[in-house]
């Protein structure tokens, strides 16, 4: 019996030593694991830089641009890209302290080269819209136009945007003066910006463009002998501004910071003259 209760503790003492081991080795493997998470934690890819910092960073700012939308984006009779919103935006890069990069794209691409961040500004004499405010975030405006109606001079059956049901309109396809043309009841002929439709205006295949009051002030002054004419207009203005995807907040408060120094220092009534002679942000 003595023999037996020896072996019976032996057993016991056996299997109580085992347990406590393999309680041991499970906390042993847990405290590595709680390690390897904080190691984890510690080296884990920091918050990205915002979008101002990530513009000085790199010492430029992407600028989507037309190129073909004078007066505001187009090259000069040497090939050089100028315009009012070019300057507008040279200007705004210099007081950022980058240098200026334009991306030249189509108007119909311009918003998706945008999605695609092939750019971190527009500036392209887009107009502010609802609908766009929805996807996009928007600089303060830095000018003020009308969308008139420009026919051909010898044109007697439009006078009115009401005239237009029926009518041959050219127009950008996602321009919100197309929405104008449309809503009147126009057919819409595609074109790629303000120049094509005057030329096929003046070559007789279209009837009437909707377009920027401002593009047509400045056109009649390069070329005051073009057969065309202004015969209504929209009595509200639509405001332009810098567009940027949304979650840009510093980048678009610096563009607008810097718009609003030009303003006070005179910079931006002297661009402003130079292509329309006179302040166009009111």
């Amino acid at each position: 019996m003595k023999k037996f209760s020896l072996m019976i503790l032996f057993v016991l003492t056996v299997v109580l030593v085992a347990a406590c081991g393999n309680n041991a080795n499970n906390n042993t493997t847990a405290e590595p694991s709680a390690a390897a998470n904080e190691g984890a934690a510690a080296t884990a890819a920091p918050a990205e830089s915002n979008s101002l910092e990530a513009v000085k960073a790199s010492g430029k700012l992407r600028i989507g641009t037309e190129g073909t939308y004078a007066p505001f984006t187009f090259h000069d009779s040497d090939g050089k890209l100028t315009g009012f919103d070019v300057e507008i935006a040279r200007e705004v890069s210099k007081r950022l302290g980058v240098e200026p990069e334009f991306i030249e794209t189509q108007w119909d691409g311009i918003f998706a080269g945008m999605d695609a961040k092939r750019f971190d500004v527009i500036f392209n004499e887009v107009s502010i819209t609802e609908d766009r405010k929805a996807k996009y975030d928007f600089s303060d405006p830095y000018i003020v136009s009308k969308a008139v109606l420009i026919v051909s001079e010898d044109n007697q059956d439009i006078k009115t945007f009401a005239d237009l049901k029926g009518k041959k309109a050219g127009q950008s396809l996602t321009s919100n003066l197309s929405d104008i043309a449309r809503e009147n009841g126009a057919e819409i002929v595609a074109t790629e910006g303000f120049n094509q439709a005057i030329d096929l205006l003046t070559s007789g295949r279209i009837d009437a463009t909707v377009n920027d009051g401002l593009s047509f002030l400045d056109l009649k002054k390069q070329k005051p002998d073009v057969k065309i004419k202004k015969v209504d207009e929209i009595a509200e203005g639509s405001q332009s501004a810098a567009v940027f995807l949304k979650g840009n907040d510093e980048l678009v408060k610096a563009v607008s910071d810097a718009l609003a120094e030009m303003k006070s220092d005179g910079t931006y009534l002297k661009i402003s003259e130079k292509y329309f002679g006179e302040d166009v942000s009111k």
